[in-house]
């Protein structure tokens, strides 16, 4: 799943854990996917750090705050992938690319057409859409916005309020 505005609401970069929170559903929701699914992961593009505007310290620091908020709740992230690369550098990595799906895969012995990927993006559809994933788009975050722009090129599996 995605991060910023399917987890926690996307104000544009943010640059510090106290600018960091999670919806207010995020734990109680995840504890309903992990009912279904034997990993939960994280793949997000975080490119602040290739444009200075956050350090990568703080990032763990927001990372590291996230994962101890789940595993307060008695959940697991199998894996939590990170791309600070900057939009049009032509990063194998960077969603919607594959690479981080592709090191997910291997790193947990998974089949990602057995997955489901979740977001708020064009980006995080159209990876899904390249990998057969299923795919379920929230209206949180850019959610709204993504859904006028799906196009018949790519699929939708579901469409939710939220996480």
């Amino acid at each position: 799943m995605d991060r910023d505005g399917t987890l926690n609401p996307d104000p544009g970069y943010i640059s510090s854990l106290k600018d960091f929170r999670l919806y207010s559903f995020t734990l109680d929701a995840l504890k309903k996917l992990s009912t279904l699914s034997s990993h939960l992961c994280i793949v997000t593009n975080q490119s602040g750090i290739s444009r200075g505007l956050i350090e990568e310290k703080e990032l763990d620091k927001i990372h590291s705050y996230l994962v101890s908020k789940i595993e307060q709740e008695h959940m697991i992230i199998s894996g939590l992938y990170v791309c600070t690369d900057l939009p049009g550098t032509g990063s194998k990595r960077r969603k919607p690319q594959t690479g981080m799906f592709l090191e997910a895969e291997k790193d947990l012995s998974i089949e990602l057409n057995q997955c489901l990927m979740v977001g708020d993006s064009l980006s995080d559809i159209e990876v899904g859409n390249s990998l057969n994933m299923d795919t379920m788009l929230v209206l949180t975050g850019r959610g709204q916005e993504t859904l006028k722009e799906i196009s018949k090129k790519f699929t939708v599996s579901l469409t939710a309020k939220n996480l």
